[in-house]
């Protein structure tokens, strides 16, 4: 389709005037690109690797420092959704950037989002969001050991934790609003509704054999949810509880 490998950096860098990375850490982008940082000046330099923030603004700085215009990306999708034109991937940072190139980056994925111009928005982002991902399939991971623990395949449930799943989704809208107002009395489902459900986990294990030590942090959170005074609130009153954590 037209595409070339070049021999070193410092010519895919020197080939046109947009540069998309996508390695694993912001450090890893710095490196892979310093032996052409001369050649980075009056070029677009949009970065698809994950990390935190702070790493984006100090991947900003830098390119910037090297007179290069830069845009911070996520893509939020597994590498084979690449290029589907449903697919997600926001950016942040230089909104000429992204107003030049949108087409281009359209292709590797059709739902494509500016969330504004500071640099570190993206990755802001993709941390809060992404923080979902692993306790969800470590939940997954759970209910699967316990059906195999009863000789069950695990195919079996995959059809209700999707239903599952969609009931989660529907749900999200509604406690973004009680967290935005700060108003937590409408509790459909309480903090002290979750802390009575703890008990279940333990005995989960005592039956299958099922390791579930890695919800007693989750379990903690419920229980100083509920002696911070939030027993009768929505569960989304744990998010006062992470707020003041920090």
């Amino acid at each position: 389709m037209g595409a070339r490998h070049a021999p070193a950096v410092e010519d895919a860098v020197a080939a046109g005037p947009l540069i998309v990375t996508c390695l694993t850490t912001f450090d890893d982008t710095r490196l892979a690109l310093e032996p052409a940082a001369a050649r980075l000046r009056g070029r677009a330099l949009v970065t698809l690797n994950s990390g935190s923030p702070a790493g984006a603004r100090e991947t900003a700085a830098w390119a910037g420092g090297l007179g290069a215009r830069f845009l911070a990306g996520a893509v939020k999708n597994v590498p084979s959704a690449v290029g589907a034109p449903d697919t997600l991937l926001y950016y942040s940072g230089d909104r000429s950037v992204f107003e030049e190139f949108e087409a281009t980056l359209k292709v590797l994925g059709g739902d494509t989002v500016h969330l504004g111009g500071e640099s570190d928005l993206a990755a802001l982002y993709e941390m809060a969001v992404g923080a979902m991902l692993l306790p969800a399939l470590a939940g997954f991971f759970q209910g699967a050991a316990a059906v195999q623990a009863r000789g069950l395949e695990v195919g079996s449930m995959v059809r209700f934790a999707g239903k599952w799943l969609d009931m989660i989704k529907s749900l999200l809208p509604v406690y973004a609003r009680e967290i935005d107002a700060g108003d937590y009395t409408d509790a459909a489902s309480s903090v002290n509704l979750f802390l009575a459900g703890a008990a279940h986990d333990l005995e989960l294990t005592g039956e299958t054999g099922v390791d579930t030590a890695w919800l007693a942090p989750l379990h903690d959170l419920v229980r100083r949810a509920a002696e911070a005074g939030h027993g009768d609130h929505s569960i989304s009153a744990l998010t006062e509880v992470l707020r003041a954590h920090r």
